[in-house]
């Protein structure tokens, strides 16, 4: 559910919003039992009346935090999880929408050829890529199962390493996303990151219960696309993601 209303930048760098600014709720069901996790790209005034509507109709809010740095308008993420039925769940989160200026879906517009080497970044990540709209993007499942309450997680539903691709013109690219980590590999991601020239925005928890205990490590660079591609390899190399 990308924010298409709000117009949001870093540095020179206006935001498209498959690169930072996509709200995005998924269900998965356990017999007849719905599991629904989300997150929502919020404004600060936005926030009260949303996190007002999910806590009256059950929904838990499981964090609150930045992703990104310096952006201009302030931009906030809350991470939601809610059981039961399906349907109930998905009206809820609908409504706790209405209370915010995301916009209905609409027809996707004919995209146009992404302004990036997309050969040359898949050769650096050593993995495949897939231009979503103009922004070049991969995803890294965990290697482990991961659970919740004895549910399993598909990797969907925001357990995957997620990395974005955002042309910004003469082979450059501004990247952001954020590595799914294990407690061992959070100092070993960063380092890995700061000595590649790619800054760590945030580092924090998005789920309560999850099994095993994981972190989220948000980034940012604006720079030759290949270049910062190499260094989120040396990354994606400390983390026991799949291939």
């Amino acid at each position: 559910m990308p924010r298409k209303d709000l117009k949001v930048s870093v540095g020179n760098v206006q935001i498209k919003p498959g690169l930072a600014l996509g709200s995005w709720t998924a269900f998965s069901s356990n017999g007849d039992k719905a599991m629904a996790m989300a997150d929502l790209v919020l404004t600060e005034d936005e926030l009260p009346a949303v996190m007002a509507k999910l806590q009256q109709d059950g929904i838990e809010i499981t964090a609150i935090h930045n992703h990104l740095q310096h952006e201009t308008p302030r931009i906030m993420y809350m991470h939601v999880e809610g059981h039961g039925a399906a349907t109930k769940l998905a009206q809820s989160i609908h409504d706790a929408l209405a209370a915010t200026g995301t916009p209905a879906e609409t027809p996707a517009a004919a995209a146009q050829k992404i302004d990036l080497d997309a050969a040359a970044i898949d050769q650096a990540m050593d993995r495949q890529g897939k231009d979503n709209g103009g922004i070049y993007q991969y995803s890294g499942p965990r290697a482990e199962t991961i659970r919740d309450r004895g549910m399993v997680i598909p990797a969907s539903m925001g357990v995957a390493t997620a990395i974005n691709f955002q042309p910004t013109g003469s082979g450059r690219a501004a990247i952001t996303g954020d590595f799914v980590l294990l407690s061992s590999e959070v100092n070993p991601v960063i380092s890995a990151l700061r000595e590649n020239g790619i800054q760590v925005t945030a580092q924090h928890s998005h789920m309560l219960n999850e099994e095993p205990r994981l972190f989220f490590m948000h980034f940012w660079a604006n720079d030759d696309a290949a270049k910062l591609a190499k260094g989120l390899r040396v990354a994606l190399e400390k983390t026991n993601s799949k291939r």
